[in-house]
């Protein structure tokens, strides 16, 4: 893979030439780190995974059976699949370090928008019509809820999901407000994305403490880390020997390991679905790290197959539908065609890929540069001298 390093000064933060006035910044083109993109769709995997083999509740009415009770030894290791979520943190903090780089407020809004919405509207519309089906089992939400959810403010409203995945957008949207304030409004550099991680963590590392609902809302203590250590992995992409960043990459890797034990361990309890190790938790969030600086550094340039890009494609339209869709075709394979148990898994995943390739191919390639370019293009003024019309009362 050929190397994204920018010609000169990448460690000051400072661009080559000096941009004109009358021209904004735009973003240096950079190359695709497809073993990110592979890496991603791991990700999404584990997370269904921990939906449909690691944790009780909703998909027990799908199973017709506790998944404890179908997948005696590999329930445990399911319910570490949730974790994968962390992993998709740090990449987030990551990739959008590295496409905020050098675009103005207004390119960056544009493709966050583009890229977030039109796969998740058809997923709310898609998961809607399902659960509003008779024989289907699951809650549906009410017209004027499903009108909220498609703001994706539904949270913070107070609102009923339509996708249980929502809660990790919602934290998305609040790093991507963060970094579009403090970084990409000023002017993205390296001076100013190492204030901005140094600022976020001390006032995450304070918001734990001070128990107040809005400061959790805003800085995210139990994820920030996470974000923060991914854009230090990105300035460690751009210079690896950058001492400051490998500090903000291992500081944030402390405490994100101390917020996924203190969120996912407790005591030992028989009663319990799952008693997740201490050790394995630590494990994974340090793997995540781990895979995520070898791209950054280029250790992983050797993973550059095509078909990755494919799967970074599926991960997100994948990762939006699999969970309360995939509660429902397991009810449909295992208790209604008695398709065995570890059939009916993998058969799930895969209808669940074969949808999301089919909202990649059909909504997500036409829709997203077209929302892209509607919200990029600015509105037309009036030339100097234009006389304004006045309607007449």
């Amino acid at each position: 893979m050929t190397n994204t390093l920018p010609v000169a000064n990448v460690a000051a933060g400072r661009p080559t030439h000096r941009p004109t006035p009358a021209k904004a910044p735009v973003a240096a083109p950079v190359s695709r780190l497809r073993a990110l993109d592979g890496l991603r769709l791991i990700a999404a995997l584990m997370v269904a995974l921990y939906h449909y083999g690691g944790r009780s509740g909703d998909i027990s009415r799908g199973w017709g059976a506790s998944p404890k009770k179908l997948f005696p030894d590999a329930h445990e290791w399911f319910s570490y699949g949730c974790l994968g979520v962390q992993i998709f943190f740090v990449i987030s903090g990551f990739v959008i370090c590295m496409s905020g780089w050098g675009r103005p407020l207004r390119s960056f809004f544009a493709s966050r928008v583009s890229r977030l919405y039109p796969a998740y509207w058809a997923a709310l519309i898609i998961v809607t019509a399902v659960f509003a089906l008779p024989w289907v089992v699951y809650r549906t939400v009410t017209p004027s809820e499903f009108v909220v959810n498609l703001t994706m403010l539904q949270m913070p409203v107070g609102v009923h999901r339509v996708l249980g995945v929502c809660w990790t957008l919602w934290a998305e949207l609040r790093f991507y407000a963060l970094f579009a304030l403090c970084v990409v409004l000023p002017g993205a550099t390296r001076r100013r994305v190492v204030l901005f991680c140094a600022g976020w963590t001390l006032a995450a590392a304070l918001t734990s403490t001070a128990e107040q609902p809005f400061l959790d809302a805003v800085f995210m203590p139990e994820y920030a880390s996470f974000f923060i250590g991914g854009m230090g992995l990105y300035l460690l992409h751009r210079n690896r020997r950058d001492v400051t960043a490998w500090g903000i990459v291992a500081v944030s890797w402390a405490i994100g390991q101390h917020w996924a034990v203190a969120g996912l361990w407790h005591k030992p309890n028989p009663a319990a679905f799952s008693n997740r190790h201490v050790w394995v938790i630590v494990a994974i969030v340090t793997l995540g790290f781990l895979l995520v600086g070898a791209i950054a550094l280029g250790h992983l340039h050797w993973a550059n197959w095509r078909w990755l890009t494919v799967a970074g494609a599926l991960t997100y339209p994948f990762y939006l539908v699999h969970e309360h869709l995939g509660w429902v075709v397991v009810g449909v394979l295992h208790r209604e065609l008695h398709v065995p148990a570890p059939a009916t898994f993998a058969l799930t995943i895969a209808a669940m890929l074969l949808l999301a390739w089919l909202l990649n191919r059909y909504v997500e390639r036409w829709a997203t540069p077209l929302l892209r370019r509607a919200l990029t293009v600015r509105p037309a003024t009036a030339r100097p001298g234009t006389p304004r019309t006045v309607t007449p009362r």
